[in-house]
């Protein structure tokens, strides 16, 4: 087993770092607070080539895998400028479409999501459903040549910043008659839809978050499209490739969702401790710093193992991945993100604590992570779900949902 990095992953890691540090933890609270988005970092990471490093060298990209994209974003947000659509738009985007996307969708939509210049938003969470995607309630049905969907999508990350916001959506059975109802068996298919489509409106969920990309509602309202909007289909009705690739598309999709955003997790990790050690080593009280005290210096030892033990599970988790091992590679996907997410949210919850009355001020840089890092146990699939997860397919327990 090899721990070693490639020589070009290291040149990689040391550009991005520098790049985030150039920008930093006060330009991103600053765009935040403002209601705008990172868009200098974003547009400069694109030109360097940052942003596409996983899409394929004849579509503008890097030619890397998710272990390249896994650490920019991680690295962004080392610096303590994460960005959120590094998950949405090339991790997710990118792959589902350079996959399962067709030869036109891949020349088209990949070129600009290589270099910054096109940002694609993920529609698949729905107020109902939660975590339950099998119940998903938005249905695209065949008019004609066209695709019609309706239906409601919640917490959709940047999708104010996107031209495209690709939508899963459940497609009626042959044996339902087309009713689309809620108990049919599951037939998922993913749809490019212009965010100035007629008939999709949005709405901003306001947010305990200090972040530059809002959440918002999505509604969607006998949405037309046309039919090379399915991801995998093509101009022809009657056409079954997009509809078959949907299930294994989707999938495409989340594990490198898991990696990228146990990441970006592990990051901030990195960041907040690191910030909390430089004022512990510097701040003297009673004579000596208050590093100096091991009930300072323990609790920061302890949340340093957990990011780094965290770290560890991100790379086995991309290198399956980028292996085409999936099955293995969603399994470590779910454990890296359940680790980076608790080793975040203590690492932050920990400088925070070191600093006393200063870790509650804008000034120190942590506590503004604070409900980031909560928020990740939560998204993009809880601890719990998780859990149950890793009781069934690790431990063989029952089903308990």
């Amino acid at each position: 087993m090899d721990f070693d990095p490639t020589p070009e992953q290291r040149q990689l890691r040391a550009a991005v770092q520098a790049l985030g540090k150039r920008y930093g933890h006060d330009y991103f609270v600053a765009k935040a607070k403002a209601g705008e988005h990172t868009t200098e970092l974003w547009d400069e990471a694109g030109r360097l080539g940052y942003l596409g490093v996983n899409i394929p060298t004849e579509y503008g990209g890097g030619g890397g895998g998710i272990t390249e994209l896994a650490i920019v974003c991680e690295e962004l947000a080392a610096a303590g400028c994460p960005l959120l659509l590094l998950v949405v738009s090339p991790a997710i985007a990118g792959t589902v479409i350079g996959r399962h996307g067709t030869e036109a969708q891949r020349r088209t939509f990949l070129p600009g999501l290589a270099d910054g210049s096109l940002k694609i938003a993920f529609a698949i969470t729905e107020p109902e459903a939660g975590s339950n995607f099998h119940r998903l309630g938005t249905v695209a049905r065949r008019d004609g040549a066209e695709w019609v969907l309706s239906g409601r999508k919640c917490f959709i990350s940047g999708v104010d910043e996107a031209p495209y916001v690709l939508v899963v959506a459940r497609v009626p059975a042959p044996e339902s008659g087309g009713a689309g109802g809620p108990d049919e068996r599951l037939r998922p298919a993913l749809f490019l839809v212009p965010t100035d489509a007629p008939g999709l409106t949005r709405s901003k969920l306001d947010m305990e978050i200090v972040s530059p990309e809002n959440q918002w509602l999505l509604y969607l309202d006998d949405v037309r499209l046309p039919a090379d909007a399915l991801v995998g289909g093509s101009a022809e009705p009657g056409d079954r490739d997009g509809l078959d690739a949907g299930l294994p598309a989707l999938f495409a999709g989340l594990n490198p969702e898991r990696i990228t955003v146990a990441a970006m997790s592990a990051g901030t990790g990195r960041y907040a401790i690191e910030r909390a050690s430089t004022y512990t080593a510097t701040r003297r009280v009673w004579g000596r710093p208050v590093g100096a005290h091991q009930g300072v210096s323990h609790p920061l030892a302890h949340a340093a193992v957990q990011v780094e033990l965290a770290r560890l599970m991100i790379a086995k988790a991309a290198a399956l991945y980028d292996a085409g091992r999936d099955v293995e590679a969603g399994v470590a996907a779910n454990l890296a993100k359940y680790a980076s997410a608790e080793a975040a949210a203590l690492a932050v919850d920990t400088a925070i604590q070191v600093h006393g009355g200063n870790g509650m001020t804008t000034d120190y840089g942590v506590a503004t992570l604070l409900g980031a890092v909560r928020a990740g146990r939560i998204a993009p699939v809880s601890r719990e779900m998780i859990l149950n997860f890793v009781a069934q397919r690790v431990l063989g327990q029952p089903k308990s949902y």
